[in-house]
Formats: structure tokens, C-alpha cells, sequence
């Protein structure tokens, strides 16, 4: 973890497991480091990305504010596959937001993913670690085949569990929405 860690905090990718597939990792606080992630992925500019996070505290130094609706999802679901978007604050990097002024954080139910996060001591990207519209990577191998020489590290932590990816829900709006269906149902 030491080691990938320093890799990202060098503006480095390093691809990791979560409870889904695996995600392309970058220090969020790095608008280079995330741009990269657009360029390999082949992402458009447009899409944000989301954060993991390893605690509600840096949920906080993230968002503006936290709704109580939000805030009953995060202790219900988290860690676990449930993306939520709120309003970013301004030290949140307009590459990551796509320039929406929101910002989707979770906190992820892998242990490699959360000690990835803990090691860096800042958010992480996490789109998955593929090229855009492919297949997500439930392997270190299909990452590897994807974006070898392209990125820095890859976390081989096995086989993950693969099927819907995080459910994704707006909280900037009253009652909050499902913007992306997944693990997490209604």
C-alpha cells in the first residue's frame, strides 16, 4: 500500500480492486494525475468521476453540506457499492466534477480500495479501469491487457465479484434520485 500510495501521490494510476471490479486509481487533489484518467480511459471531459473516501470527514472537507436524507444512505449502505452525489466545495478539482459543481463519493467495501485511501490520506478516482464503453475489469489480468505501460501499478487482489456496478443517487435534490441503477436496489 506504501508503495502505491507514493505512486499516487507522484501523479501516478494505479488500478485496485472494489466490491464491483476493479477501478483506475488517481490523487484526486492532482488535476493532472486526473486528467490522465480521461486520457487512458478514453473518457470524455464531460462525465465526472467519482471519489472514494475513507471516512465521513473527508466526505465533509469535500462537500458543502451533507442532507440528512444523504446522510441515512452513507450509514445504511456504506462501505458498499452506493455512489452519492452532493455539492463539491471549491477544493475539489473542476476535472473531477466535469465542471457540474457536484461530486459523487463513496466509501467502498473493498479492504484493498479503503487501505488504498488510508495509505494516500486524500480521495481516490475510481471510474472502472477500462477503456470507455468496454467491458469493467474483474481481474488484474483484464486491466493489464487493457492499459499495460499505461499506468503505474496494478493491485492484483483476485477475482472480484463483478455484477451491477455502485447505484448512483443525487442527493443535491429533494427527495434525492437514482441517477445510475446497480448493487444497491430501491
Amino acid at each position: 500500500m506504501a508503495e502505491a500510495a507514493s505512486i499516487l501521490a507522484g501523479k501516478g494510476l494505479v488500478a485496485f480492486p472494489t466490491e464491483t471490479y476493479y477501478g483506475l486509481g488517481a490523487d484526486a487533489r492532482e488535476p493532472g494525475a486526473v486528467q490522465r484518467v480521461f486520457e487512458v480511459k478514453g473518457r470524455p471531459g464531460s462525465k465526472p468521476l467519482l471519489l472514494l473516501v475513507d471516512s465521513l470527514a473527508m466526505v465533509e472537507s469535500l462537500v458543502e453540506a451533507i442532507p440528512s436524507e444523504a446522510r441515512a444512505l452513507m450509514e445504511r449502505h456504506w462501505p458498499g457499492p452506493l455512489t452519492v452525489v452532493l455539492r463539491a466545495r471549491a477544493v475539489v478539482s473542476g476535472a473531477v466534477t466535469a465542471g457540474t459543481g457536484t461530486v459523487g463519493i463513496r466509501i467502498p467495501g473493498h479492504p484493498v480500495a479503503r487501505a488504498l485511501v488510508r495509505a494516500l490520506g486524500a480521495p481516490v478516482t475510481a471510474p472502472s479501469a477500462n477503456p470507455s464503453g468496454g467491458p469493467p475489469p474483474a481481474t488484474a489480468r483484464d486491466v493489464l491487457a487493457a492499459f499495460e505501460g499505461k499506468i503505474e501499478l496494478v493491485l492484483d487482489a483476485g477475482r472480484t465479484a463483478g455484477g451491477p456496478p455502485s447505484t448512483v443517487v443525487d442527493a443535491t435534490v429533494d427527495p434525492p434520485a437514482i441517477l445510475r441503477a446497480g448493487a444497491v436496489t430501491l
